[in-house]
């Protein structure tokens, strides 16, 4: 979870990508930092159940959607190599 607001968190995520974007995969979703997630937290809720419509839920499924096609493309690659 980042907190965009501050300059200090987007140098941050800078450095990272900038440092080990290279040699490994560093997705390029940010979760953002929200009273909503902790809210779901402490209830024991899923996000997407809690605020299904939050700026939180909607950084999960793109983060989903980050994984899945990495998986994708895993699999095209083993098939390739199965030829």
């Amino acid at each position: 979870m980042v907190d965009s607001r501050t300059n200090f968190t987007k140098d941050i995520c800078s450095l990272l990508r900038e440092t080990y974007g290279s040699s490994i995969n560093v997705f390029g979703t940010n979760i953002p930092h929200s009273i909503r997630a902790a809210e779901s937290s402490a209830e024991g809720k899923s996000i997407f159940s809690h605020d299904p419509k939050g700026k939180v839920a909607d950084a999960y499924r793109n983060l989903t959607k980050e994984v899945l096609k990495i998986e994708k493309l895993r699999q095209k690659h083993k098939a390739d190599i199965g030829r």
